[in-house]
């Protein structure tokens, strides 16, 4: 089944960095949705509704690199950008692998960020994935 997406969602626990990136969202006219943790986004919609993803690298419970690990899995496939206040080149190693749109370290350009979400942002009348059974 084809998915239409919505809105991109940012998984980040650091309440601060997530309402820094939903209003940079917002004013680059890109709606989104926080989530403070994994756990949230999975038990939310947004895994079959989410355009795009930005996700924390080091979160409690499932980090954002297990996060889209378990996604693919699912054979959800969305674009994604991380974010990590700890650079470490393992972790940078994984992401790329994972096919990031971009491996961000806090504090980033919040021009940087606008441009990986809409290089790679799907256009309106694409479908962003297939979800497999």
């Amino acid at each position: 089944m084809v998915a239409h997406r919505s809105h991109i969602a940012i998984v980040d626990d650091d309440p601060a960095m997530r309402q820094a990136v939903g209003r940079l969202c917002g004013a680059a006219a890109l709606p989104s949705r926080c989530f403070s943790s994994a756990e949230d986004f999975l038990a939310s919609d947004s895994a079959d509704s989410a355009t795009f993803l930005i996700l924390d690298v080091q979160l409690p419970g499932l980090s954002g690199l297990e996060l889209h690990e378990h996604l693919q899995q699912r054979g959800i496939r969305l674009p994604v950008v991380f974010i990590t206040g700890q650079d470490q080149a393992l972790s940078r190693e994984k992401a790329r692998k994972a096919g990031a749109a971009a491996y961000l370290t806090k504090p980033f350009p919040a021009a940087e960020l606008i441009s990986a979400v809409r290089k790679h942002l799907p256009s309106p009348d694409q479908p962003t994935h297939q979800t497999t059974p």
